[in-house]
């Protein structure tokens, strides 16, 4: 399909174009060399505003998008950053992107994102998606579980970067916190109060679908119970990761069929736990009053509800920020000057009223 645009500068005559525009058109119209609008487009500031501006209303007139992987292919720079996250419907992964992007857009850096849905198979074909774009640097969530991926990884050859986790042996660097201690302040908090039939409620473990971030969280809550002498047969592993207000609610319900006595419950989300309260408020149940309920991520939702939430916070959109700027440094620094990351961003408890005592 033939278009035509406005006379070019030279000959005031409009450029026959076929499909897409092409840097010739832009150069045609603008009435420039080429190389100029290279110039203009990779290095604008070595252009003459003059020339600079002409150059901007030929692309915008025209539609120009430029074509990034040409060059890319000699220079290794595509201008993206590609980000692999376990869902899009957490509202603390989209904080992370959300941090990410105000930063990296400063220095025209794009995301590529990518969502595998707690699965671990999915996470490989995802990650070969990704590498397959050339990104200039990947970020993931947490250590990738198949060897598979490791691998396409390591033979990319660009920084790799975990964020919302904190392992003891990251692939390269890490930006985040522990999840494993979420859980330990979880329950020490709760044994602080005087609990003693403390419980936690999280997705089951599966060979394909596995929230290995909520385990950490459960892994941390139970040794923490254990090592104050409380009994662990309250923790209740419940359905399929990801955990939803759904999930909350029915595992819940199991908790109080099961443990009727119960008199304190850890969400491993927030999600999970305003499922939680909607679930005792259903049964007539009252929160605080006769169970008290926790969860981690402080999301919006947990402040309003009634009572409002009790949590542990982690300022995600600063982490997306904090791991765009770590990101700029590594990539403007030379392979013998990088050295390897690994940054606490810390958490915090907040108290609020669905935890017996804390109003």
């Amino acid at each position: 399909m033939s278009s035509t645009h406005p006379p070019s500068a030279e000959t005031g005559k409009a450029p026959q174009t076929t499909g897409r525009p092409t840097i010739r058109d832009v150069s045609r119209l603008a009435g420039v060399s080429r190389m100029t609008v290279s110039r203009v487009i990779s290095t604008p500031d070595l252009v003459t505003p003059a020339t600079r501006e002409k150059v901007l209303r030929a692309i915008d007139s025209l539609g120009y998008v430029p074509d990034r992987a040409a060059g890319s292919l000699s220079s290794r720079k595509t201008g993206f950053i590609a980000l692999m996250l376990p869902t899009l419907t957490n509202a603390n992964f989209a904080a992370v992107a959300h941090g990410l992007t105000e930063v990296l857009r400063e220095r025209d850096y794009h995301l590529l994102v990518a969502y595998t849905d707690y699965d671990t198979a999915e996470e490989e074909r995802q990650m070969r998606a990704l590498l397959a774009r050339r990104p200039e640097a990947i970020i993931i969530t947490g250590s990738l579980q198949r060897r598979n991926a490791n691998r396409m990884l390591l033979a990319a050859d660009i920084p790799v970067i975990e964020v919302a986790n904190l392992p003891s042996q990251p692939l390269e660097h890490a930006i985040g916190f522990s999840n494993y201690e979420v859980g330990r302040t979880a329950a020490r908090y709760l044994i602080a109060k005087g609990f003693t039939r403390i419980g936690a409620l999280a997705a089951t473990p599966g060979e394909k679908v596995t929230d290995h971030r909520g385990e950490e969280r459960v892994r941390g809550f139970e040794e923490e119970l254990a090592a104050s002498g409380l009994s662990r047969d309250y923790v209740l592993r419940f359905g399929e990761a990801p955990v939803s207000f759904a999930h909350g609610s029915r595992a819940m319900a199991a908790m109080l069929e099961r443990h009727p006595d119960i008199e304190a419950v850890f969400a491993v989300s927030d999600m999970s736990a305003v499922g939680a309260v909607m679930e005792c408020q259903r049964r007539g149940i009252d929160v605080p009053g006769q169970v008290s309920i926790m969860g981690f991520g402080d999301f919006e939702i947990g402040r309003e509800i009634n009572p409002p939430l009790t949590t542990i916070h982690v300022d995600f959109r600063a982490l997306g920020q904090r791991t765009g700027r770590t990101l700029l440094e590594i990539l403007a620094a030379s392979e013998q000057e990088r050295t390897q990351q690994r940054i606490d961003v810390g958490l915090s408890l907040i108290e609020r009223a669905s935890v017996k005592g804390t109003q």
